[in-house]
């Protein structure tokens, strides 16, 4: 089991850097760059110093690098202008549950899935509903807060227009690379292991023999 668990990290990293280098070619051919200062002000002016979904202050060993579209095979965003943002840990983890769905529970990205979880379409045993009543016990201010938050990002990212528009027109074709490479390289993982393991004289005899070299050259 944890053999499995340590393949699919490797390939979730593995495809981690195919959607960074993707993100660098994206940027480079819109001219954009998540880097720039201009880019980092329009961040600080639009979030302030605050978590961008919770809305809580950040404290510097407590916040989190945010991708709105999650950076992984299931929501194939990327690390581009208009998608990078900061939130608090809380929240970055909270929003893992959206993020890692195959299937989303509410339309739209990984984002506004997250901050669609109000209580009125969810089960009643929806951690993330729970989190949300957590921060607004009240349901009509929670309704009203997430609705405004949603409005605030969609905002932030219409400048970005171009950029995010392409990334969303070729969520399918990134979603189906990044999964076609998570299975290679498991299938490659599993293979290589087996055959280097293989290899190996794990024989008690070669142990015994080696052990009694060792004790005649003592």
């Amino acid at each position: 089991m944890a053999t499995s668990r340590s393949k699919s990290d490797v390939a979730n990293k593995i495809v981690s850097m195919f959607l960074h280098t993707l993100s660098k070619k994206v940027c480079a051919e819109f001219g954009l760059t998540v880097g720039d200062q201009a880019y980092t002000e329009h961040v600080s002016s639009v979030f302030k110093d605050k978590c961008i979904y919770c809305q809580d202050l950040l404290e510097k060993d407590k916040l989190a690098v945010e991708h709105l579209d999650g950076m992984n095979r299931m929501r194939a965003g990327l690390h581009i202008p208009g998608n990078v943002a900061v939130s608090c840990r809380k929240c970055n983890s909270e929003k893992r549950r959206d993020d890692q769905a195959k299937d989303l529970i509410h339309p739209g990205s990984g984002w506004m899935s997250f901050l669609s979880h109000d209580e009125t379409r969810c089960k009643t045993t929806c951690k993330t509903c729970a989190f949300w009543a957590g921060k607004f016990p009240e349901s009509q201010s929670r309704v009203e807060y997430l609705f405004m938050i949603r409005t605030r990002i969609s905002g932030f990212r219409d400048r970005y227009k171009s950029v995010i528009s392409w990334n969303m027109e070729n969520k399918d074709v990134i979603r189906n690379q990044s999964e076609k490479l998570y299975r290679l390289c498991q299938e490659f993982a599993t293979k290589e292991i087996k055959d280097l393991a293989d290899q190996v004289n794990v024989s008690l005899g070669s142990v015994y023999q080696a052990t009694s070299r060792l004790k005649r050259s003592g």
